[in-house]
C-alpha cells in the first residue's frame, strides 16, 4: 500500500526541474499521495491540463475517500508527537523548507503558471509571498505563550495561582482554492504546524501539483530533524473526499478557502468542529471627490484584472464620486488599452485564460446580462476560449450578477454616488466583506471608512487586494470567519488551557 519514506524522500526532490524550459512538471511521487509515514499507492489520475491551451502538464494521482480516512487515522497517531516536538525543531522544520523552496522557486513559479493559467508575474509573486508566510510562522512557533491571571479578585480566589497556556487544537484540515495552490496551501499548513498541530491538506482539483510539492518539501525536512513526517499529509479527490475530511468527529478545525456556497456547506458539515473560512467578495474601490484620479484609475487598472481577475480581493465595483466621475472615467479608459492579454509564461502578460471553459462561459454571460438590462460595455465582454477580455461595464443596474456576485474574472463595474456617504453605503450593501479600498487625500474620511466599511480590512490609497502575509486577513458577512496569516492562525488553531493552583493545601498552625 505505500513505498518506503527512505527511499522516496531521498530521491523525489530531482525530478523538480529548476527551469522553464519543462512542459510537463511529474508530481513528486508519481505512483501515489502523501499520506501516514509513507506514499499511498493509488491507480486513479487526472490529467493537469495548462488552462492557455489545453496541453497535458502531468498526471496527477487522485484519492479517495478510504484514502482521507487513513490520512486522518495517521494525523491522530501522529498529534501527540507533533504537539511534543521542542520549539527548535518545529523552527527548524518550517526554516528548512523555506529554504528549498527558495531553491526551487523559479520551477515553482513554471509549475504555477501551467496548472492556473496565471499570469507568471502572478506566479511569481505567489512564490515570494509563500516564503514570507513560511518564514512569519517559524517565527511564530517563538511567540506561543500565555499569561498569568489574578484569580483573587473575588475573596475564593485568595492563595491561587493562575495562569494559562496555549495548546494545539489538533489535527487541521486545510481546503485550499485553484487560484493560488502554493500560498493558499503554505497559509493552511505552516500555521497549523508552527501551532503544533499535524495537517492534512487538500488541493483544488484542478491544481494539485505545486500543493504536492509542498507537502513533499515538508516531509523533506520533518524527517531531517526528526519529526513525524506524518504530520503533514495529502489527499486529492472529489467533494466525497473533502467531506471525509471536514466530518470526522475528531479532528479540530477545518481551514478552508474557497465559494461562499462551499464554504457555508462545510461550516454545516463539520458542526460543532470549528471551522475558518476564507470565502469570497465583490471587492470595492472608492473614489472621493479629493482623490487622485490618476492613482485611483492605476489602482483598479492593477487590482481589476491581476491574475485574471480570478482573486477574492481583487476590484470588481468602483463606486465614484458624481463630482469626479466622468475626468475618472476618461482616466481609467487611458489605462485599459495598457493591459496586456496573451499567453501567461510571458513575462509582459497580465490577463490570460481562466481555469476552465465553464468559468470564461460564465463571466460571459454575466456580463452579457448586464448590458442587456441597461449597462454600458466600455470595452472587453469578448470570451475567446478560456480568456475573457479586460471588460469595464459603467452603470451597472440592481440585481445584476456582475454587481452582486463574485465574478471572479477579469470584470471591472462602474457606478457613480452624490457624495462619500452614499459610496460607504453601497459598499455595505452587499453580502460580502473582505476588504474594499477609499481614495482620498482627507485623513477625516480615512478614518470615516474605516469605522463605517463593514470589511475585514480597509485600505486607504491602495487596491483592495494588497495583502501582507503578516497581516491578520479574513472577512465579515458571507466573506468568512476567522483570520488567518501565521499569527492569528496560530491563535485561531490553538486553545487557552487555564492552571489553577493552590501552592499548599497545608494550614498554618500558630
Amino acid at each position: 500500500m505505500t513505498g518506503s519514506d527512505d527511499a522516496v524522500l531521498a530521491t523525489a526532490t530531482s525530478r523538480l526541474p529548476e527551469a522553464a524550459t519543462m512542459t510537463r512538471f511529474e508530481p513528486p511521487y508519481p505512483q501515489g499521495l502523501p499520506v501516514g509515514q509513507g506514499w499511498a499507492t493509488v491507480t486513479a489520475r487526472h490529467t493537469v491540463r495548462f488552462p492557455y491551451d489545453g496541453s497535458a502538464v502531468a498526471d496527477a494521482p487522485v484519492g479517495d475517500p478510504e484514502l482521507a480516512r487513513q490520512a486522518i487515522e495517521s494525523a491522530l497517531d501522529a498529534a501527540t508527537a507533533v504537539a511534543a516536538m521542542p520549539t527548535y525543531r518545529r523552527r527548524a522544520v518550517l526554516s528548512s523548507v523555506h529554504a528549498a523552496l527558495t531553491e526551487h522557486r523559479r520551477a515553482f513559479a513554471d509549475l504555477l503558471v501551467l496548472e492556473t493559467g496565471k499570469p507568471l508575474v502572478d506566479c511569481r509573486t505567489e512564490v515570494d509571498r509563500s516564503l514570507v508566510t513560511l518564514q512569519a510562522a517559524a517565527e511564530e512557533t517563538a511567540r506561543l505563550h500565555g499569561e498569568t491571571v489574578p484569580l483573587d479578585l473575588a475573596p475564593s480566589g485568595e492563595g491561587l495561582f493562575g495562569f494559562w497556556i496555549r495548546q494545539p487544537i489538533g489535527v487541521v484540515v486545510g481546503i485550499a482554492g485553484f487560484n493560488y495552490p502554493l500560498l493558499l496551501a503554505t497559509h493552511k499548513i505552516a500555521p497549523a504546524f508552527a501551532a503544533g498541530c499535524p495537517v492534512v491538506a487538500k488541493p483544488a482539483p484542478q491544481t494539485p501539483l505545486a500543493t504536492l510539492w509542498l507537502v513533499h518539501l515538508f516531509r523533506l525536512a520533518l524527517a531531517e530533524h526528526g519529526g513525524p513526517v506524518a504530520a503533514v499529509q495529502l489527499v486529492t479527490g472529489d467533494a466525497d473526499v473533502g467531506r471525509t475530511l471536514t466530518t470526522d468527529r475528531r479532528i479540530g478545525a477545518v481551514s478552508f478557502t474557497g465559494s461562499a456556497s462551499v464554504g457555508h456547506q462545510i461550516a454545516r458539515d463539520a458542526a460543532p468542529t470549528k471551522t475558518l473560512l476564507e470565502l469570497g467578495a465583490n471587492s470595492a474601490l472608492v473614489v472621493c471627490a479629493d482623490a487622485d484620479l490618476d492613482a485611483a484609475a492605476d489602482a483598479v487598472a492593477r487590482g481589476g484584472y491581476y491574475a485574471s481577475g480570478q482573486a477574492c480581493i481583487s476590484v470588481q465595483r468602483v463606486i465614484v464620486v458624481d463630482a469626479v466621475r466622468e475626468r475618472f472615467l476618461a482616466t481609467l479608459g487611458a489605462r485599459l488599452g495598457e493591459i496586456v492579454v496573451g499567453d501567461p509564461r510571458e513575462s509582459t502578460t497580465r490577463v490570460s485564460a481562466l481555469i476552465d471553459r465553464a468559468a470564461a462561459d460564465r463571466v460571459g454571460r454575466w456580463v452579457d446580462e448586464a448590458v442587456a438590462a441597461g449597462a454600458r460595455l466600455v470595452t472587453g465582454g469578448e470570451v475567446l476560449g478560456q480568456t475573457v477580455s479586460p471588460t469595464l461595464l459603467v452603470d451597472v443596474p440592481d440585481g445584476m450578477t456582475v454587481w452582486d456576485q463574485e465574478v471572479f474574472g477579469p470584470v471591472v463595474c462602474v457606478r457613480s454616488a452624490p457624495d462619500e456617504s452614499a459610496a460607504f453605503a453601497a459598499v455595505n450593501q452587499s453580502r460580502y466583506g473582505l476588504h474594499a479600498s477609499v481614495f482620498t487625500a482627507s485623513l477625516d474620511t480615512a478614518f470615516a471608512a474605516l469605522r463605517t466599511l463593514q470589511v475585514g480590512g480597509v485600505v486607504v490609497n491602495e487596491v483592495p487586494g494588497f495583502r501582507a502575509d503578516n497581516m491578520p486577513y479574513g472577512g465579515v458577512k458571507d466573506s468568512g470567519i476567522g483570520r488567518e496569516g501565521p499569527r492569528f492562525a496560530v491563535e485561531e488553531l490553538t486553545v487557552t488551557r487555564m492552571a489553577i493552583i493552590r501552592p499548599t493545601t497545608r494550614k498554618e498552625t500558630a
